[in-house]
């Protein structure tokens, strides 16, 4: 694959991406400059564009570090991924569950992809037989894969607590015998948590995700219980102990949140949640077909002043240790990032990630719950659709045409499928709004990186 760059400018600095190699420098104004005709443009041809901006000398020499780093091929890299696409397409594991284990909730939030919790279907729960044979499907899917993950969904979850510890207690029964190790995560609203419940799942689930769209009246207005009050004041004390424990013992959580565009500051929800000593917080954009709260192209403006104002406050509390907090979206590990499969493929639904019903049924995912063509097995015949399973292994971010030349495609591996057949009708063409708020993310991600370092010289690549 032919050598690309991504530059830009964030706050203070001067950025290049190298996107087949992954390498990141910090640039000078004269590189940044020269780089815009580099690759198109002769030596002659790029210093008569620039040489009333910048003298001769300066031109020729950053052309020589340029030059002297495609060399060492740290820029405008090439790279064949045919490989790994391969390697994708021929993987046969399953590695990860997400249990739907309560079809039913016990909150009524206006924007739930979920049907408000029932996935247009009855409300029903999970008994504790299909949980147990869905631990034995994913032991007979699992190949040689030693750590296995299952997810605990909903709905809301809790409703179905004696499924969830008969799941864990089965689990964790028979996987050393069978060399395999269970990870577990649950993603909870909160209401139902008692100080018995948040111990048990303290000590049994590997992450806990806490619903909370951040301020009293932004979580109220959309958020709302079965009556049509607030759940806000429930969640928020359940919540503070859950958060207490695992900061004691430095165990996995986030504190999860939504925002519309009803909430288009949610850069203050963010620092509300911050303020109130979550540290591992997470406030996402919605996403759906209908609905007045739905995101607009004329609102990506807004959002991204929104991320770079969460991202001087992050750097901002970070530097000063007050309240301090990470976010989830800037995350980006830019020096030890995932491996090239996962970064082809994201979470691999429908191959290696899929989704059980409370009647047993497999989706490739749970946000495909519900829809018939998507239904790829049952629990208990053990067996998948290999028509289905097919689908999948094409989505892959080089086998969607606007993706595969995008520079953020290792970062956001061609985004949601889910996401994207329900917006576009089809999985292998993105979602706009989806795209141009990743990329905001991701380059923010990378300014922090670079300014949150204390030695640039030996964690980045630095081109000055």
């Amino acid at each position: 694959m032919n050598g690309q760059i991504h530059k830009f400018r964030a706050f203070d600095k001067n950025i290049v991406l190298d996107v087949n190699s992954g390498s990141i420098f910090e640039i000078d104004d004269i590189v940044f400059d020269v780089l815009d005709y580099y690759d198109e443009f002769d030596e002659e041809h790029i210093i008569k564009q620039l040489v009333g901006k910048h003298s001769k000398t300066d031109i020729l020499e950053a052309l020589s570090e340029i030059e002297k780093l495609k060399a060492e091929q740290l820029i405008f890299t090439e790279a064949d991924f045919s490989f790994a696409v391969d390697q994708i397409r021929n993987r046969r594991y399953v590695k990860a569950l997400c249990l739907n284990v309560a079809h039913d909730c016990n909150l009524r939030c206006k924007y739930c992809f979920a049907a408000k919790g029932d996935y247009q279907g009855g409300r029903e729960l999970m008994s504790k037989e299909v949980g147990r044979n869905a631990v034995d499907f994913l032991m007979e899917h699992s190949g040689n894969l030693k750590n296995m993950e299952i997810d605990f969904f909903g709905g809301e979850p809790l409703m179905a607590l004696d499924t969830i510890k008969e799941v864990v207690s089965y689990a964790k029964s028979i996987e050393a015998k069978a060399g395999k190790k269970f990870h577990f995560t649950i993603t909870t609203n909160a209401m139902l948590l008692n100080d018995v419940i948040i111990d048990y799942l303290h000590q049994n689930m590997d992450n806990i995700v806490l619903s909370l769209d951040g301020r009293k009246d932004v979580n109220d207005g959309m958020r709302v219980r079965a009556d049509g009050c607030g759940s806000y004041d429930i969640i928020i004390k359940n919540i503070n102990k859950v958060v207490m424990l695992r900061e004691k013992d430095n165990k996995d959580y986030y504190v999860r949140g939504t925002f519309t565009n009803k909430n288009l500051d949610f850069s203050k929800d963010v620092f509300h949640l911050a303020d109130m000593g979550f540290r591992q917080i997470s406030i996402e954009p919605v996403i759906g077909t209908e609905g007045d709260f739905l995101l607009k192209e004329s609102d990506i403006r807004l959002i991204n002043e929104q991320y770079e104002k969460i991202a001087m406050e992050y750097l901002q509390r970070k530097r000063t240790g007050k309240n301090p907090f990470r976010f989830y979206h800037f995350n980006v590990n830019i020096y030890h990032g995932p491996c090239i499969y996962k970064r082809l493929s994201a979470c691999g639904a429908g191959r290696e990630y899929l989704a059980v019903t409370p009647s047993g049924d497999i989706y490739p995912c749970h946000q495909f719950v519900g829809m018939e063509d998507f239904i790829m097995g049952n629990v208990f015949d053990k067996k998948l659709s290999e028509s289905i399973g097919e689908k999948f292994k094409n989505t892959h971010v080089f086998a969607k045409p606007e993706c595969s030349a995008c520079w953020a495609r290792f970062f956001c591996s061609g985004g949601c499928n889910a996401n994207n057949y329900h917006i576009k009708g089809d999985m292998k063409i993105p979602y706009e709004i989806t795209c141009e708020l990743q990329k905001k993310r991701i380059e923010l991600a990378i300014y922090l990186e670079i300014a949150a370092s204390n030695n640039h010289e030996k964690q980045i690549n630095t081109l000055c």
